[in-house]
This record gives C-alpha cells, sequence and structure tokens, in this order.
C-alpha cells in the first residue's frame, strides 16, 4: 500500500464553533448578547454561562473564575479584536442596526470591507463584536474577490461609512448592490473618520 503524504491538514477540517471570554459582569454579558445577537442562555450561572442562537449547544461561553482581573489597556494589547455574527440579508443587517440604534446601543466602527459591509460594537467587557453582511450576498463570489481583486489588496480595510446614510439611501429606493457600491466609491463617509480601528479603552 502506498504512504498518504497529503497530511499537512485535515481531510474533514473542524468547523468554528464557539468563543469563550472570561468576565466579571456576567449578568450583564448575558443580557447584552441576547440583545444584540440573539443569543440565549442554554446554561446559566455567576461562575459561567453558555449561550446559543442556532441549534449548536453553544456558541459563546462566559466563565468567571476566581481571581479574574480586569486588563490594563485592551484596546492595545494582543489578543481577540472582536468576534463576527452574519446576517444573510442586507435588509436584515440594516434592520438590526436600526433596532438597535433605538436601544441606544451604537457601534464604534462602521466599515465597508468590500467582502463584508460592518459595523463594531463593544459588549459591556469592552470585547469587539461585529455584525456583517456578505458584500456580494454570496460567500463564492466574496471569496473569489478577496483573493484576486486588486482593490482589496490596496485597501484591505475598507472604506468608512455613516450607517443613517445608509437607512436614508435604503429608505429612497436604492437596491443593496446600489448601496454597497456607492458605500465603497465614499458616497456615504461619516462626518468623522476614525483615526484607527483598536477597541475603544472602557476601563
Amino acid at each position: 500500500m502506498p504512504e498518504n503524504q497529503a497530511t499537512h491538514w485535515p481531510a474533514n477540517p473542524p468547523k468554528l464553533h464557539h468563543t469563550t471570554f472570561t468576565t466579571l459582569r456576567m449578568k450583564e454579558m448575558v443580557e447584552w448578547y441576547g440583545l444584540v445577537c440573539g443569543l440565549r442562555p442554554v446554561f446559566q450561572s455567576d461562575e459561567a454561562s453558555w449561550l446559543t442562537n442556532d441549534e449548536a449547544n453553544h456558541r459563546i461561553a462566559l466563565l468567571s473564575p476566581p481571581g479574574l482581573k480586569h486588563p490594563t489597556d485592551k484596546g492595545h494589547e494582543t489578543g481577540i479584536h472582536h468576534t463576527a455574527f452574519e446576517f444573510s440579508t442586507f435588509d436584515m443587517w440594516l434592520n438590526n442596526y436600526v433596532r438597535l440604534r433605538d436601544h441606544d446601543i451604537l457601534p464604534f466602527l462602521t466599515l465597508d470591507h468590500g467582502i463584508t459591509m460592518s459595523v463594531y460594537y463593544q459588549d459591556p467587557d469592552g470585547n469587539g463584536v461585529e455584525i456583517q453582511v456578505d458584500g456580494f450576498g454570496d460567500w463564492a463570489d466574496s471569496s473569489e474577490w478577496i483573493a484576486n481583486a486588486k482593490e482589496f489588496a490596496e485597501n484591505p480595510i475598507g472604506t468608512y461609512f455613516d450607517p443613517e446614510k445608509l437607512v436614508r439611501a435604503r429608505d429612497a429606493g436604492l437596491s443593496f448592490k446600489d448601496i454597497h457600491d456607492r458605500t465603497r466609491a465614499g458616497e456615504y463617509l461619516p462626518a468623522v473618520i476614525p483615526e484607527d480601528i483598536f477597541l475603544p479603552e472602557v476601563w
């Protein structure tokens, strides 16, 4: 029998299942992820909670072990910048922005990356949470674009936008493609362009 030399990757790769955070604000974190991402607790206690918004047993886990300390400079420390959640349509994504805005939850960063249109929030502990919609409405098309588009290679971060201008554009009857194209062209820039993409410090 020949020896299989194709061992540098799994034949059946695992899929991303969940992210775990440590927290000293268990109740606030559970409530926030429920409001923002529709994550409900399957199990919740003061020490640990497991949350899901689909058929998985959990997508976010929250742990509060003894001796836990707050970070000293979270926004400028290495580690996870954000966890992302994706809506399947532009209308769902923009409607969710409006819903959260009406709950006084506003993004600290808004970017059209080309591959996605994204709004970034911070949970009660200051962790980044991206809510996105695929810029092409199809993973195959956006994967092809990110791999081969000169535009992405030259500007992988993307173009900032004012989400209220997107709401008005949709109300005026513009399609997702029109809004996406105009956003990439810089038509919906915010009044103030952020200086960087660091997580704002909340401590």
